[in-house]
């Protein structure tokens, strides 16, 4: 059983990928991290005698990350917690998760972060699906403060390479549509993240995003929904917050609840 201000990676992997996942935060010894060059999604690499430093951008709640889930994660937990943040550790840490098979994230695959830590992804604006869903998917499972940039089509690589970032869903660039897969595909492949309620929204995706809606029964509606919200909103980063709350409600049926139903009531009143 995890001791006080634990979190068992069982718990932690129901909450990662949604809006209320805390900032993950990665306190292994250079050494440690060596040996095993990944991140769990969402994970950032951070000092941990340096948790003053991670409190005063004021996160509402955190999880410290080491090897084994000792000292270095339950100490700077504590310090965390000292500082007013809401913090746990990782029971088991990395070892534990890895252990169990659950998602890891390879660091290179990743544009270098800025100043503040941050990853850069340029796209053309005016996104439809795949420029609404590879973005959601950034910030729920690679970088949660992730930079979003929409630019002309003419200037999104151009952009990239000015600001140090990734270029997504445009001709020739890395993380692209590759042959009847969509960039939300690749990304999930590159990035290593196979979870079943991912590889099934992945199939929404890819047939709202190609003009196969045969692929899935709710193809159609994501089309129809990312068409609607496209037409209500003129600001791309406007847009791109209310697509987010779409792809959290795909996301978490693809992962709760595709065997429930609803229909209208058919429990009458008695009448004898």
């Amino acid at each position: 059983m995890p001791a006080p201000n634990a979190i068992a990676f069982e718990k932690l992997s129901k909450i990662i990928g949604t809006p209320r996942a805390p900032l993950l935060l990665d306190v292994r010894s250079d050494e440690d991290y060596s040996t095993h060059p990944y991140l769990l999604p969402g994970a950032v690499r951070a000092d941990d005698r340096a948790m003053a430093n991670v409190a005063a951008l004021a996160p509402a709640a955190a999880i410290t990350i080491c090897r084994a889930g000792h000292r270095r994660s339950q100490g700077a937990a504590a310090i965390l917690r000292a500082e007013g943040v809401g913090a746990e550790y990782l029971d088991g840490g990395f070892d534990a998760w890895r252990a169990a098979g659950l998602p890891l994230i390879d660091p290179a695959r990743l544009p270098p972060r800025d100043a503040q830590g941050r990853t850069v992804w340029v796209t053309r604006a005016r996104p439809k699906v795949d420029r609404i869903a590879c973005p959601w998917l950034i910030r729920r499972f690679v970088d949660p403060r992730a930079i979003i940039l929409f630019v002309a089509p003419a200037e999104v690589v151009g952009v990239a390479e000015r600001y140090n970032g990734a270029a997504f869903d445009v001709e020739n660039v890395f993380w692209s549509h590759r042959d009847e897969l969509c960039t939300f595909d690749v990304m999930l492949a590159e990035l290593g993240l196979s979870l079943p309620a991912l590889d099934v929204l992945a199939r929404i995706v890819r047939g709202a995003d190609t003009a196969r809606l045969d692929l899935a029964p709710e193809a159609a509606g994501l089309l129809a929904a990312s068409l609607g919200l496209s037409r209500m909103f003129s600001d791309d980063l406007e847009q791109l917050e209310a697509g987010m709350l779409l792809y959290d409600a795909f996301y978490r049926w693809a992962r709760d609840a595709q065997d429930e139903r609803h229909n209208w009531p058919t429990n009458k009143p008695r009448t004898d």
